[in-house]
């Protein structure tokens, strides 16, 4: 988008330069112009009483994309403290069957310090190729280095599909990636499927907060780029017995020129509650009457040796932090075990917990939502049935504790 001003239309209100959110347009001889850090929102132009102030669309010149050059998926491989993340365990299996599907290899791209054997470990899991940077320089994920370091993969092998894990890199990463080569990317993804006609990913994300689910298609550019929720991809079981051809590839920045520098890594307790890998999970919603009550939830994960999460209503309120949420615009989670405590059971609560083994819902409306999805439900004040169970787990821990014991 380009701003034009018409000098012979504009009097000098200075309408624009009220209006302006970065104080951008300054009065030179009598007349508006715009300065260096004009972003081109537009806000001038509405308020204009002259209408001597346009913005005019310039269409991107790219060269046209020949599909058929491109081909193979990729995934690309989170890993952090010498272990690969398990959405790449759970995107590897996934990526596998489409591989399959469309007749092509399914390769990894790996970028770290140290880590050729977490490639090992993607064979393992499906992948034919495994695409390796390992340098100090990637030792911590950087937008900068690693956004330059894969567009110049892509721009030489040329993949057709790359997938990515929704977390806090995987969006930032892919978003950056999908305008540096002009592709488009699909985010928080719950399903992948091949079109059987088209060959094309069929990328299918919630939408309008939940209550319909949107299938999108990228028939006109490539990479085909989606990021896909945590916990929504069963791992395959692995084969430690396939083997698989690493290339070795490097970016073009050095140190110097990348702009951030990591000096320490601060593990706080949002990372202690690791919501996504939990296999039992306790969670509280706006029935749980206030912050004082959120402790019954917390009392009861941990007699189950779990994990505390809650509802968006619980977190909105500020009754615990929010990466305790689960939900669609929280975590997603599949324990074997989740307690619904006090949770309605909205649509996007639903979204993000469904996939559970077992749901065992407390809720004193025997109509809510949450018991259509709920393997077994109690209908009952929360405040008097989860301390119950709290006490029954614990008494019942500590008798098996005991005949271990005696046994021994």
């Amino acid at each position: 988008m380009s701003l034009i001003i018409h000098k012979e239309l504009c009097d000098g209100c200075g309408a624009c330069l009220e209006r302006c959110p970065f104080g951008a347009l300054e009065i030179v001889d009598g007349a508006a112009a715009a300065l260096e850090t004009c972003t081109s929102c537009g806000a001038c132009v509405r308020v204009c009483p002259h209408k001597a102030i346009e913005l005019i669309r310039k269409p991107r010149k790219t060269a046209p994309v020949k599909i058929q050059d491109y081909q193979g998926v990729w995934v690309f491989i989170e890993q952090s403290d010498g272990r690969v993340g398990q959405v790449s365990l759970e995107l590897l299996s996934e990526g596998r069957k489409l591989a399959d599907e469309l007749q092509t290899e399914l390769a990894g791209v790996l970028l770290g310090d140290g880590v050729e054997a977490m490639a090992r470990e993607c064979f393992a899991y499906g992948a034919d190729k495994v695409y390796l940077a390992d340098d100090p320089l990637y030792r911590r994920y950087r937008t900068d280095a690693y956004t330059d370091a894969l567009v110049r993969l892509i721009r030489r092998y040329k993949p057709a599909v790359i997938l990515y894990g929704a977390t806090n890199n995987g969006r930032d990463f892919a978003a950056r990636i999908a305008v540096r080569i002009n592709t488009g990317l699909t985010a928080d993804c719950t399903s992948l499927a091949i079109d059987p006609e088209t060959k094309l990913l069929m990328q299918t994300r919630p939408a309008f907060g939940g209550n319909v689910m949107a299938t999108i298609l990228c028939p006109n550019h490539r990479p085909q780029m989606a990021t896909v929720r945590p916990k929504v991809m069963k791992i395959a079981a692995p084969d430690h017995g396939r083997e698989g051809e690493i290339v070795r590839f490097t970016g073009s920045l050095s140190e110097e020129k990348i702009g951030t520098r990591i000096l320490d890594v601060v593990r706080g307790l949002g990372r202690d509650v690791n919501l996504e890998d939990a296999e039992i999970i306790v969670s509280g919603g706006r029935g749980i009457g206030g912050p004082e009550h959120y402790h019954l939830i917390e009392e009861l994960a941990e007699a189950l040796g779990g994990v505390a999460g809650a509802s968006r209503a619980a977190v909105d309120a500020g009754w615990t932090p929010q990466y305790r949420q689960v939900g669609q615009t929280g975590k997603t989670v599949s324990p074997r075990l989740y307690i619904a405590c006090g949770i309605s059971g909205a649509i996007q609560h639903l979204a993000g917990m469904s996939a559970s083994e077992t749901i065992v819902a407390i809720n004193n409306d025997p109509a809510a939502p949450i018991f259509r999805v709920a393997t077994y439900g109690l209908v009952g004040d929360l405040h008097v049935i989860a301390p119950l169970l709290t006490e029954k787990i614990r008494e019942s821990r500590k008798s098996a504790a005991a005949e271990t014991k005696v046994g021994a």
